[in-house]
């Protein structure tokens, strides 16, 4: 990929190609894949608080629907 520098940004440049502006600083993209990194962790552990939550509402329900049973006798 050939660049050419982009005027009065160093870490920016112009792919002769495809005319994209292309990011070629490493330390912001080393950031930038940190930030993806934990925002993908913090997904996944509001997921698996979610299934979680299901799961002891199931099993509520299930506590509730025996304590009728045994209630209803």
């Amino acid at each position: 990929m050939s660049l050419i520098k982009v005027k009065n940004f160093d870490s920016l440049g112009r792919d002769i190609r495809s005319g994209a502006i292309v990011n070629t600083s490493t330390t912001e993209y080393s950031l930038y894949m940190k930030r993806l990194k934990v925002r993908e962790e913090q997904s996944d552990k509001l997921r698996n608080a979610c299934k979680e939550i299901n799961t002891l509402k199931a099993e509520l329900r299930e506590i509730k629907n025996l304590l009728k049973k045994v209630v209803g006798k």
